[in-house]
């Protein structure tokens, strides 16, 4: 077995010189739990075509097993929500449904969470168990709960756990629920993307707490929010920084496919578009099209001849937006009881007009009923999302 300590205090420098790892506290669980042990039995490294090369703990050489293990990448460790890599020996296709997140997203977020000694913490999203591990070194086992809808997942993170010497509150069951067994906690910490931090989620956290979200339902275009809960039940904070996750589970979004042609047949306006919608390819104006226009997808697609074809769907309100590319510029054909463009584009010239702010400079607030997201003093760039109910109630 291959002593991985020096590769433990190698990823430690490395995270401490891109400006990741900055507290000793943190820096002593990096250098003191195994990665590797998270990673079984096996990842997924793609390949040619858009293909996944299995490669197993078992099967591989123990340096080359010790130098995946210390990527500064984020690892697949499950295709299609069952395939692991030991049950297959051949390059196979499939979606990631499960991974070790980059040290640099894990270990940055933890040192956002601000914990100090004494405090409990909720994680929303065992996957691996790595940074579970993580958690329990700096607080101590009994302060971590962690909640995995992924009932084989959170088998695989309870042996790694034990593995490594740790046995700490794992539960299994919805991801967006939370465990209240021992809320109130002290910080809430989420290592999946959720359209909008669940309510659910601020009851569950002690005024004074903090809850640490990525927040967005796209692939990209998605931002970390720490919020701040208020002794009225509130939160308030801002987006910190830009963040990529996979869905929860219980958000994961159905990708519009099928005839697009025949979804975006009958539009009732067609007219020149003032924002090209390739803006969208860009990751700020991707979350402000998701605040604009919450439930929104961007779907691109090519035709036989290799021409670019792009579409803002909105499935849930029965709406969509069809671009067509011109010699003068961009026409946005548009259909349903939302006119989706108009709120998309509405907000991205505003956008510009206040000076194109990074995504750091959007604040919300979560309430019971609705969450607010606004930039600076600017009346157009604010958005209120309603709720009918409480999200995961």
């Amino acid at each position: 077995m291959t002593d991985t300590a020096p590769h433990r205090r190698d990823l430690a420098d490395r995270l401490t010189k891109a400006g990741v790892l900055t507290t000793p506290a943190w820096r002593a669980a990096v250098e003191a739990v195994p990665r590797e042990a998270f990673l079984n039995p096996g990842v997924f490294l793609p390949a040619d075509g858009g293909r996944w090369r299995p490669v197993t703990a078992a099967g591989a050489d123990p340096a080359e097993w010790a130098e995946i293990a210390y990527r500064v990448e984020s690892l697949t460790t499950q295709l299609d929500g069952h395939l692991t890599a030991d049950q297959t020996q051949e390059d196979v296709t499939g979606v990631p449904t499960s991974s070790s997140t980059t040290p640099v997203t894990v270990v940055g977020m933890l040192e956002h969470l601000d914990v100090e000694d004494g405090h409990t913490v909720l994680e929303i999203g065992t996957g691996t168990g790595y940074s579970s591990a993580l958690m329990c070194h700096r607080l101590g086992e009994d302060s971590v709960t962690t909640v995995e809808v992924d009932a084989d997942v959170a088998s695989r993170a309870d042996a790694a756990l034990e593995s490594v010497g740790f046995s700490t509150w794992t539960v299994t069951g919805d991801g967006l629920l939370g465990h209240p067994r021992r809320a109130p906690y002290d910080r809430v910490i989420a290592t999946c993307a959720v359209r909008r931090i669940p309510y659910t989620w601020i009851r569950q956290t002690k005024p004074g707490g903090v809850v640490l979200a990525t927040v967005g339902s796209w692939g990209y275009g998605t931002g970390l929010a720490k919020v701040t809960v208020a002794d009225d039940g509130t939160a308030e904070g801002r987006i910190i920084d830009r963040s990529s996750f996979m869905q929860a589970r219980a958000e994961t979004v159905i990708p519009v496919s099928g005839d697009l042609s025949a979804r975006t047949t009958y539009a009732d306006s067609e007219r020149a578009a003032k924002v090209a919608p390739t803006a969208l390819f860009e990751w700020m104006p991707a979350f402000l099209a998701q605040l604009a226009a919450p439930g929104a997808q961007f779907v691109r697609a090519v035709t036989g001849n290799g021409a670019q074809l792009l579409y803002v769907f909105a499935p849930e309100r029965e709406s969509f937006a069809e671009f067509i590319a011109g010699e003068g510029g961009w026409t946005v054909r548009q259909g349903g009881p939302v006119m989706l463009w108009d709120d998309i584009e509405r907000a991205l010239l505003a956008w510009a007009d206040a000076g194109s702010p990074d995504i750091t400079a959007v604040q919300l607030r979560i309430a019971e009923g609705a969450h607010t997201y606004w930039i600076g003093g600017h009346p157009a760039l604010r958005w209120q999302h309603s709720l009918a109910r409480p999200l995961a109630e």
